[in-house]
C-alpha cells in the first residue's frame, strides 16, 4: 500500500502538473525535490490509476460514430467534418474531404460520374490530377449566382492529362419536355449520358427540397414547386427529386431535366454524395436508400440531426 504522505504528493505533483499547467521545474522548485523525482512522481501517478487520461475526439474525428452512423443509414462510409462558423465554412471543410476520398478512390481505367455543386466544383479545384480515366458530366449547366457550373467543371477534368471528358452542353433544366428530349438526342449529349450507365463511381450533391437547400428549388415557379412538395419529394440530387424514404417523386418537372437519371446512379457501384447543415438530414437518408450512397460526406449538424432522427430501441 502506498505511503499516505507519498500518495498525497502523487496526487499535488499531478494537480500542478496536469490542472495548474505549471512546469516540471517549476514543481520541483514548488515542492523542494528534484525535476527528475518529479516525472518519476508523474509516470506513477498514470501507471497506479491516480491519474487517468481520456481523449475525447470532436466529432468530425471519432471514427466510432461515423461508422455507427454509417450503420445506421446503410452506407458503406460516412465522413463527418466539423460545421464551420458560415455555410462556406463548412462548404470548404466538406470540399476538402471531398477532394481526398477522390484522390483515393479514383483509379487508372475508371468511369467516373460528376454532378455539380458548389461543394464538388471547390473539391475539384483542389484535385491537383487523376489517373487516367473518363468522367462524364451527369447534368447539364445550372446557372447560380456567384458560382460556376457543370460545362466549367468539365472543363477542368479537361485539361488533366489522360483524362477523357463525355460533356453535356446543355442547360440542366430546360423550358419543355419536348425541348429537353431533344436535347437529350443530341449525338454528343446522348453518348453522355448513356455513358452514364456504365459509371464505376459517381459523384453527387443532396440537398433538401426547400428555397435554401436545393439549387433548383429556386428556379422553377412557384406551381412547379408545390407540385413537387405535394407529390413528396423531400430530396433533390442532381434535379431529380426523391421521396423521404427514397422513392422516386416524378413530376413534369422531372421530364424538363437533362441529366443522369436516378436508376443511374442506383445501378453505379460507388455513389459518393456530399450535404451538409441539420436541414439535409431527411434528403440525405433518402439519398441513401434510393440511390444507394455509399459513401456520405457531411458536417456534425447534419449528423446530430440524422442520429436524432434514428428510431429509439
Amino acid at each position: 500500500m502506498t505511503h499516505p504522505a507519498h500518495a498525497r504528493l502523487l496526487v499535488d505533483v499531478s494537480r500542478d502538473y496536469y490542472l495548474d499547467g505549471r512546469s516540471k521545474v517549476e514543481i520541483a522548485q514548488h515542492r523542494g525535490i528534484s525535476r527528475f523525482q518529479v516525472a518519476r512522481l508523474l509516470t506513477e501517478a498514470r501507471e497506479s490509476g491516480v491519474v487517468r487520461i481520456e481523449i475525447a475526439p470532436p466529432a468530425h474525428l471519432d471514427g466510432d460514430r461515423a461508422g455507427r452512423l454509417a450503420d445506421l443509414l446503410g452506407a458503406r462510409d460516412v465522413v463527418i467534418v466539423p460545421s464551420g462558423a458560415d455555410p462556406a465554412a463548412t462548404r470548404d471543410a466538406a470540399a476538402h474531404a471531398l477532394a481526398s476520398i477522390l484522390a483515393a478512390r479514383v483509379h487508372a481505367g475508371m468511369t467516373v460520374g460528376v454532378s455539380w455543386s458548389r461543394t464538388i466544383e471547390t473539391a475539384v479545384g483542389l484535385l491537383g490530377a487523376l489517373p487516367p480515366c473518363e468522367v462524364v458530366q451527369l447534368v447539364g449547366a445550372l446557372p447560380v449566382s456567384g458560382a460556376g457550373d457543370s460545362l466549367g467543371l468539365i472543363e477542368r477534368f479537361r485539361g488533366m492529362e489522360g483524362v477523357r471528358t463525355w460533356p453535356v452542353w446543355s442547360p440542366m433544366l430546360v423550358g419543355d419536355p419536348a425541348t429537353a428530349a431533344g436535347m437529350r438526342r443530341q449525338t454528343e449529349i446522348a453518348a453522355a449520358l448513356d455513358r452514364a450507365d456504365a459509371l464505376d463511381l459517381a459523384v453527387v450533391a443532396v440537398g433538401a427540397w426547400t428555397s435554401d437547400g436545393s439549387t433548383v428549388y429556386p428556379l422553377i415557379t412557384e406551381e412547379d414547386r408545390r407540385a413537387a412538395t405535394e407529390a413528396g419529394a423531400a430530396a433533390e440530387c442532381s434535379g431529380r427529386l426523391l421521396a423521404a424514404d427514397g422513392s422516386a417523386v416524378l413530376t413534369p418537372l422531372d421530364a424538363r431535366v437533362v441529366g443522369v437519371t436516378l436508376e443511374q446512379l442506383a445501378r453505379t457501384p460507388e455513389v459518393l454524395a456530399v450535404g451538409y447543415g441539420a436541414h439535409t438530414a431527411t434528403a440525405l437518408r433518402a439519398a441513401v436508400a434510393g440511390i444507394g450512397v455509399t459513401t456520405l460526406v457531411c458536417d456534425e449538424a447534419a449528423a446530430l440531426a440524422l442520429e436524432e432522427q434514428a428510431p429509439s430501441t
